[in-house]
């Protein structure tokens, strides 16, 4: 029998520094057969909907996400199939007809600010993380991010976290938590916490060698 793959939730509010780990955790598997699933690609398509519907859409709240079809995905990695992972296009508010063909691996990171709400992607995960960071760093990022590579302005930004993303945090994101088999303060500052990580990823990756040889 086929070694089932070895799947990472990185969960964390946005500006976290989740996406960091799990590209620090990739990085160190480079070598071996490693992918990322991100869930900001799982946005449900609104293409039915006008411009201004789309507009109004809350990213940050579960129902924002097609999970169905992200849990369908997960389940298809881990039975070696590949999938045609969807891409978002944030200009016109809706998924892309684009797609990007995605091969199974051994590990399989999967990184998002609510994966862990969904007790059906919490049961395909092998070990969950969330990344944990204080509120003020997560603005100043979410800032710096949205004005640098998204054209948005500050009051634009400051509006729109005040507005939902900090309410969503606190009523979805943050409750999470205890649902982490291990919490990292910080984000991708914290070295020890990554090393720790991909310890014990191996250690995983090793077991299942022995016991699916």
């Amino acid at each position: 029998m086929a070694k089932k793959p070895v799947v990472i939730g990185v969960a964390g509010g946005s500006g976290s520094g989740k996406t960091t780990v799990a590209k620090e955790i990739f990085r160190k598997f480079a070598d071996q057969s490693i992918l990322i699933i991100e869930q900001d690609a799982y946005y449900k398509d609104q293409s039915e909907k006008s411009m201004e519907e789309r507009l109004d859409t809350n990213y940050d709240h579960p129902l924002a996400f097609d999970n169905d079809l992200l849990i369908d995905h997960i389940m298809n990695l881990r039975n070696s199939e590949s999938i045609e992972k969807p891409v978002y296009d944030y200009t016109a508010h809706t998924r892309s007809d684009k797609i990007i063909p995605i091969e199974p691996k051994d590990v399989i990171i999967l990184e998002g600010i609510l994966i862990l709400e969904d007790e059906r992607l919490r049961e395909l995960m092998d070990i969950k993380l969330f990344v944990d960071t204080d509120a003020d760093l997560r603005i100043i990022r979410r800032l710096l991010r949205d004005i640098n590579d998204r054209g948005r302005t500050i009051d634009s930004v400051i509006e729109q976290y005040t507005s939902v993303v900090r309410p969503m945090h606190n009523q979805f994101i943050e409750p999470t938590k205890r649902y982490a088999d291990i919490i990292i303060p910080e984000g991708g500052q914290n070295r020890v916490a990554i090393d720790l990580m991909v310890t014990k990823i191996r250690t995983i990756l090793e077991t299942k060698e022995i016991l699916n040889p």
